[in-house]
């Protein structure tokens, strides 16, 4: 009897710690720079007005396209409408069907 209670004991232990284990990454914080550009007037790929990041990674363009929270819209009026402007974006990343979004929780213009 002593046996099956710590075997239980040890099967809740693994089990309460499994989903920190296997739990995925997308939380963690990243920093990118690149080219800050309204998707739809500069890069005509949005139907309407999105902050979209391209980073060079591998030599090919990614492009990450902002969430619409606050940190991303008080920065679009910098951008739109305009070229870009080369920026420090630091937020999360995470993935919507083939596409990379990314949270916003800082941009900072790049020196």
């Amino acid at each position: 009897m002593k046996h099956i209670m710590i075997l239980l004991a040890a099967g809740l232990l693994w089990a309460a710690s499994a989903p920190q284990i296997f739990a995925d990454d997308s939380s963690a914080s990243v920093t990118l720079t690149g080219l800050l550009a309204c998707g739809k007037c500069s890069l005509h790929i949005c139907k309407e007005c999105q902050n979209v990041l391209q980073v060079q990674k591998d030599g090919k363009t990614v492009n990450y396209f902002l969430t619409q929270n606050p940190v991303s819209k008080d920065f679009h009026s910098n951008i739109c409408q305009t070229d870009g402007e080369k920026v420090t974006v630091t937020g999360t990343v995470s993935t919507d069907g083939d596409k990379q979004v990314l949270t916003a929780t800082k941009i900072e213009p790049v020196k």
